[in-house]
C-alpha cells in the first residue's frame, strides 16, 4: 500500500516538474512568434481586465492567508482554489493578449523607467519559479499532505504575492501607453 502511495507521489512530482517547465516554454515560444494572430479587438481589452485578475488574486493571497492563520481551513482552501483559478484565467488572456497584439513600448523617461523594468523583470522571472511552487503547494494541499504543503508555500506565499502586485504595478505604469 505504502509503495504505491510512493508511485503515485513520484508520478505527480514527475507531471509537476513537466508542466512547470513546459508551461513557461510554450508561453515563450507563442510571445516568440513573430506574426500576430488576428483574433478580433476585443483582445485590446486584455490588460485591464488582467490586471483586475491580478489585484483579485493579490487580495485572495492575503484573505487565504489569514484565513489560515485563523485555523479557517475550508474557508482558506476556497480563497486559495479561487487564485489559482484566477492566475490560470491570467495566463490564458496574458498570451491571448500578446498573440493578437504588438508589444507596447514602455515610454516613461527619467527615474521611472529604471524602476519600470526593475519591476517587469524581476515579475516576469518570478512569475516562471512561482509556476513550480504553486503547483506544488495544490498538489500538497489536495492530497493532504499538510506538511509538505506548508514546507512549500513558505516560498509560494511571498513568490505568488509579489508576482500579483507587481503585475499591477507594472499594468499601471504602462497603461498611459497603450
Amino acid at each position: 500500500m505504502e509503495t504505491l502511495a510512493l508511485q503515485k507521489s513520484r508520478k505527480y512530482e514527475r507531471l509537476i516538474n513537466v508542466l512547470a517547465f513546459v508551461i513557461p516554454v510554450v508561453v515563450a515560444i507563442l510571445l516568440g512568434l513573430r506574426q500576430k494572430v488576428d483574433l478580433g479587438s476585443w483582445t485590446k481589452i486584455l490588460p485591464h481586465v488582467n490586471a483586475v485578475i491580478n489585484s483579485i488574486t493579490a487580495i485572495l493571497l492575503i484573505v487565504g492567508f489569514v484565513l489560515i492563520k485563523n485555523k479557517n481551513i475550508i474557508a482558506h482552501r476556497r480563497a486559495m482554489t479561487a487564485a489559482f483559478v484566477l492566475g490560470s484565467l491570467f495566463l490564458v488572456g496574458y498570451v491571448l493578449y500578446h498573440l493578437s497584439n504588438e508589444s507596447t513600448p514602455f515610454g516613461g523617461e527619467g527615474l521611472i523607467r529604471p524602476v519600470y523594468y526593475f519591476l517587469l523583470i524581476s515579475h516576469i522571472v518570478l512569475s516562471i519559479v512561482v509556476v513550480w511552487f504553486v503547483l506544488r503547494a495544490i498538489y500538497f494541499a489536495y492530497s493532504n499532505q499538510i506538511a509538505e504543503h506548508k514546507k512549500v508555500v513558505k516560498w509560494a506565499f511571498p513568490i505568488w504575492l509579489y508576482v500579483s502586485i507587481t503585475g499591477v504595478i507594472v499594468y499601471l505604469l504602462i497603461s498611459p501607453y497603450y
